[in-house]
């Protein structure tokens, strides 16, 4: 039930915004510099976000150059450009916005190990960094000279450098759009489980700790659960994708490189933070079971990381695991995230597709401008 206060001050808003995550603040934010008199209501179901905002790996990528060769595969020169521009101006736009030191970023580059198996893909390189040519102005893609000598194991047999893509610290990132939002005005409950919502009347359901229900009114509703919204609008066309983060104890040894580094076309990732080694992805060892939205960790895919990384990575360390946890992507017949009007008061921006980081902002941006 609610006091009066509680009815009088925390019931109604213009806006109410479901998932406090990257594409979820980033709404809050720029709503409430559109529209500064407006009342915003941010509710998140866990004590911090639920999906992938704060389980991502921290790469400000916008697509390897095996990944670009796949897409070309399926969708026409126009639309991987359209795909590539989208992510490499939202990452500009964050940076701008907020500035490197604050987003803990690093211009530290993207690079791709490559085996025998992608070997032959090498000769298509200089026809991407053409396609490209219209964003960056100069090549994207080139060789890393004497790669051996970054102490990877004998089956990388090539590195290729991608100069425009870094790294950032994923905490400081929703830390930073959480104390933005907070200034403006924006309202933020963490523990509120959404159960439903009424896409006519703009009432929003709401679940709390003790198991006790409230009900919200909102003047328009943006749902920004990624991979969860199904939950909420079951008309939508997308699928879950979980992805494994590991973290190493610190090591013994220094690592003699720095940057965002992929692996297996783009599935793999890792990176050096911390003195300690992050790895994620390998997905694409149990595609249907990882099409989940259960955090549990897949043992396959943990073991085909675990040998990667021994292997290939740090063949001369024991390295150990710390840390260890899983996100929630979601994914769909397109890589374009879902940015659409549902009715006169619902809206929603969702599937993202394992790119959060670089699209989440532009995608508010582009939810915003429907209100």
């Amino acid at each position: 039930m609610w006091s009066y206060w509680e009815w009088k001050n925390f019931k109604q808003y213009d806006l109410i915004v479901i998932g406090a995550g990257i594409v979820g603040l980033s709404t809050a934010i720029q709503y409430k510099e559109k529209f500064p008199e407006r009342k915003v209501l941010v509710l998140e179901r866990g004590l911090l976000p639920t999906g992938a905002s704060t389980k991502n790996a921290g790469f400000a990528c916008f697509g390897s150059l095996t990944e670009i060769l796949d897409d070309l595969e399926v969708l026409t020169e126009q639309e991987v450009l359209q795909l590539v521009r989208r992510r490499y101006s939202g990452l500009q736009a964050i940076r701008d916005r907020f500035g490197d030191a604050v987003l803990g970023f690093k211009d530290s580059g993207g690079y791709e190990l490559f085996t025998t198996n992608e070997l032959p893909l090498l000769n298509q390189m200089e026809v991407v960094n053409q396609l490209l040519l219209p964003i960056f102005n100069e090549p994207v893609f080139s060789l890393v000279p004497l790669h051996q000598a970054l102490g990877f194991g004998p089956s990388v047999k090539a590195i290729v450098k991608n100069r425009f893509e870094g790294e950032l610290d994923t905490g400081y990132f929703i830390q930073t759009l959480w104390h933005q939002a907070q200034l403006l005005g924006v309202f933020i409950m963490t523990g509120a489980d959404v159960q439903g919502l009424d896409r006519e009347t703009g009432q929003v359901s709401v679940r709390q700790f003790d198991g006790a229900e409230r009900v919200f009114d909102g003047g328009q509703i943006a749902v920004c659960t990624n991979a969860f919204t199904k939950k909420l609008i079951p008309s939508l066309t997308l699928k879950p994708g979980r992805g494994l983060v590991l973290v190493t104890k610190p090591l013994l040894n220094p690592i003699n490189w720095e940057g965002s580094f992929h692996y297996d076309k783009g599935y793999v990732y890792f990176r050096s933070i911390d003195n300690r080694l992050l790895i994620g992805g390998g997905r694409n060892q149990d595609f249907e079971t990882e099409e989940t939205l259960g955090f549990e960790v897949n043992s396959r895919i943990r073991d085909y990381l675990l040998n990667i990384l021994h292997e290939t990575i740090l063949p001369d360390e024991a390295a150990q695991i710390e840390f260890e946890w899983t996100g929630i992507m979601a994914f769909g017949p397109s890589k374009m995230p879902v940015i659409q009007q549902i009715s006169d008061r619902l809206h929603c921006a969702v599937r993202l597709g394992g790119m959060g980081v670089a699209v989440g902002w532009q995608t508010a941006s582009e939810l915003v401008d429907l209100f």
